[in-house]
């Protein structure tokens, strides 16, 4: 298991997203070296945990839940297949390009050593937006991510330091819950009645996102009995 490529993208003007002054920096491309990752601060405070990465819209992406986003080669490489085009590291605004670790699958919480000093923390799966599919420019993107169940995962930054590609993966701690980042993704898009299940991730899940779900069930509770 190991880091392909580092990604970091710069704000850019597009014409795709609703963020102030048409701001994005989901472009991102490999960076050379090694990349310094931190604990950027709290949901619409902070931005990237990756230096030289703009978040634009800090409503919906960055902060130290969001802090950094991987997807799986693998992943990108079936939808090369699927799309007939190349998709090169970063083309889906991630910032970590892995190899030989099945990011949607892994379990929130679950905690990864790459390199020698950084420990990332599964929080969340990435939910496709308006942005994302203007940035991809694919027809019914948004629907066609979502089917597809492999939306890659939110890390949060346990233990700051250096990474660079080539850097070793090492699963350094999995929880022994069903929720992984495709669970907690389905719950969250297509199948809601599982996210009462996704409080078993604890405190590794967004704080905002133990709102959605408090507010769902009781939403639940005061439906009438049938």
């Amino acid at each position: 298991m190991k880091l392909l490529s580092v990604n970091a993208g710069r704000a850019t003007v597009v014409d795709y997203t609703d963020a102030e002054g048409g701001l994005t920096g989901i472009g991102k491309r490999p960076v050379e070296g090694s990349v310094r990752v931190f604990r950027p601060g709290p949901k619409g405070v902070g931005a990237s945990g990756v230096a030289g990465d703009d978040v634009c819209d800090k409503r919906h992406h960055g902060g130290d839940h969001q802090a950094v986003y991987a997807y799986a080669r693998e992943d990108l490489d079936a939808w090369e297949k699927e799309l007939g085009r190349e998709l090169p590291g970063g083309i889906f605004g991630e910032n970590l390009t892995t190899y030989g670790i099945d990011v949607s699958d892994a379990r929130i919480g679950e905690r990864w050593r790459i390199g020698a000093d950084v420990v990332l923390e599964v929080s969340c799966a990435r939910i496709p937006c308006r942005t994302f599919a203007g940035a991809l420019g694919e027809q019914g993107w948004v629907k066609r991510f979502t089917q597809a169940q492999a939306p890659g995962a939110y890390l949060r930054v346990i233990e700051e330091g250096e990474i660079r590609a080539g850097d070793a993966i090492e699963v350094v701690h999995r929880p022994a819950h069903e929720v992984s980042a495709a669970f907690w993704f389905r719950a969250f898009t297509t199948e809601r009645e599982l996210l009462p299940r996704t409080l078993a991730a604890g405190e590794a899940m967004p704080p905002e996102r133990h709102d959605t779900v408090r507010k769902y069930m009781e939403r639940q509770a005061a439906r009438p009995a049938s």
